[in-house]
């Protein structure tokens, strides 16, 4: 597990026993009729019980009995807890890329991208999972050569998002390339998407995958 900030406090995971900082753990509590929920804002009343932010270790959760067995009491784990914190992980991370965009904070497409590169002015490079490889490659690449000039610093990229995912949120087609702009939206985009990342996604039938409309695709990455 991740060690903890210091500064910040530390829960224990009812599967491993391990503490750590609370970013690296997702909290559950139990409804009135003892069913597992997810509380990814920490908000909801009752006790807290913690769990590694990822799939495998939650679905160990789940299977093992672990709730129970922290609860001691009878509880109710769907097996289908992994997937749905899946979705709430990912709509968290839509919807803070949603909030850079109306922030100003974001760039989209693959033009718009490579210019901000050029400028120094990109906290993270954000790809959809399903974007082509060739985009992606040449976007890296011209990150490493901005770095190599001292124009930018390491520069992460992330790719927990589906290219639907991306355009829903910014309210347009299928959107595979995009870059946070450095400001007070970074911390919290770079927090979700990286928090989705850790926790891993299972791969989508290609029936399931959105196609944008004809013109609505994010360009230029053919």
């Amino acid at each position: 597990m991740k060690k903890p900030d210091a500064s910040g406090p530390e829960r224990r995971c009812i599967v491993t026993g391990e503490s750590g900082g609370k970013d690296g753990l997702i909290r559950f509590v139990l409804d009135p009729d003892g069913n597992v929920v997810p509380d990814l804002a920490e908000k909801l009343p009752g006790r807290g019980f913690w769990v590694t932010a990822t799939r495998e270790m939650l679905e160990r959760a789940v299977a093992k009995g672990h709730f129970a067995k922290a609860a001691r009491v009878p509880v109710k784990a769907d097996p289908a807890l992994p997937a749905l914190v899946e979705r709430l992980l990912a709509r968290r991370a839509a919807d803070a890329v949603g909030l850079a965009r109306r922030a100003g904070a974001l760039e989209t497409g693959f033009e718009k991208v490579l210019t901000a590169i050029g400028r120094g002015r990109v906290a993270a490079l954000i790809e959809a999972r399903d974007g082509a490889e060739d985009g992606r490659r040449k976007l890296e690449q011209r990150l490493r050569v901005a770095k190599e000039q001292g124009i930018l610093g390491d520069v992460p990229v992330l790719c927990p998002l589906w290219s639907d995912e991306l355009g829903l949120a910014l309210g347009r087609g299928n959107v595979i390339h995009a870059a946070l702009i450095p400001g007070r939206m970074q911390a919290k985009v770079l927090a979700d998407l990286a928090r989705l990342a850790r926790y891993g996604r299972m791969d989508r039938p290609q029936t399931t995958r959105a196609v944008a409309p004809p013109g609505k695709a994010d360009e230029g990455t053919e």
